[in-house]
């Protein structure tokens, strides 16, 4: 009786060791499959990562007078202060919105909705040109401006000259 006994718990034993084999080997093959996938995504997401970090070190310079050290140095080299120098201008620019008579005086494009045409965003390359975008509230555009500052009779002035200019059709 006692052996019988010691038989059944045996095979109980036996049978208990090989579901847990095979249910930890299931578990493991499972842990395997999302740790493969968890990889390979890794991977995926780390050369998105490296392609957008080039994007950024490529974009960083692309036209921007605030990583143009050439332009900085023109600049300062004419004895004006780049902290104040970029607000200026930007502001310089954006008081020209204010204005009386019909026509802006750069937007080379006539207001075809009854408001006035106004300069809303501005971007400068380096030291002598400037993208900036205009509208009405319905048309828009953008034109290319040249910048300088002359000094005429121990006072320095700004001017500012339309290079080129476009306007687009509503949508």
């Amino acid at each position: 009786m006692k052996q019988r006994l010691f038989m059944y718990l045996f095979i109980f034993t036996l049978l208990l060791v090989i579901f847990q084999f095979v249910n930890s080997k299931s578990i493991i093959e499972n842990y395997d499959k999302k740790l493969t996938n968890y990889m390979v995504a890794n991977t995926q997401l780390k050369d998105s990562i490296r392609v957008m970090e080039d994007d950024v070190v490529s974009n960083f310079y692309t036209f921007k007078f605030d990583t143009n050290e050439d332009a900085m140095i023109y600049w300062e080299e004419q004895g004006f202060r780049i902290s104040e120098f970029v607000p200026f201008i930007k502001d310089e620019l954006m008081n020209l919105n204010v204005y009386e008579t019909e026509d802006h005086p750069l937007v080379p494009y006539a207001s075809m909705t009854g408001q006035k045409m106004l300069i809303d965003q501005i971007r400068m390359l380096n030291h002598k040109w400037i993208i900036a975008s205009f509208t009405d509230g319905k048309y828009w555009g953008e034109m290319l401006l040249s910048y300088e500052i002359e000094t005429i009779e121990d006072r320095k002035e700004l001017k500012f000259k339309v290079i080129e200019s476009s306007l687009y059709r509503p949508r």
